[in-house]
């Protein structure tokens, strides 16, 4: 086999459908798109509408709103953090931070850093250093003998 002998098999790419081309091709005249109206003519894709009456997109009434000023915190919970410490992936001697648990594959994302939640239970004496945590959570890294550092906020520039 020579690369110039290359070629599909018969009947892998079908070929265009020329219309308009007279009645005999069994796609003259209209070419295969009925009689008149918007969708008959070129160039029409309107999505949604309904002939001018208001369509149901726009009947329906609006909820809610998107703060601009959220947070974005990766939330990771003081149970997946101990699962970690026995696992070896984090050192408990070691201050724990947004890095370090983003390299134990514990947080992603959290534009604004991370904040620890109480769920599950913590044995190790640990040291973290976070943007945030529940009231819970410090509780229970005091309960075992940790402490955690909040991180100060980045105070909005004022115009003066």
């Amino acid at each position: 086999m020579k690369l110039n002998e290359l070629k599909d098999n018969d009947g892998a790419r079908k070929g265009r459908m020329r219309v308009g081309r007279g009645i005999g091709s069994g796609k003259g005249k209209t070419a295969g798109r009925g009689q008149k109206g918007a969708k008959a003519r070129s160039g029409v894709a309107i999505n949604g509408f309904e002939g001018g009456q208001m369509p149901l997109h726009m009947r329906l009434p609006k909820r809610g709103f998107n703060n601009i000023f959220r947070k974005d915190y990766a939330e990771v919970n003081l149970g997946m953090i101990q699962k970690a410490i026995d696992a070896g992936k984090l050192d408990a001697k070691a201050t724990i931070d947004q890095a370090a648990l983003r390299a134990a594959g514990l947080s992603r994302g959290g534009k604004h850093g991370v904040r620890l939640l109480a769920k599950g239970e913590l044995t190790a004496k640990a040291s973290f250093a976070v943007a945030g945590a529940s009231k819970g959570a410090l509780e229970a890294v005091d309960k075992a003998g940790g402490k955690v550092e909040i991180l100060a906020k980045a105070a909005p520039a004022t115009a003066e």
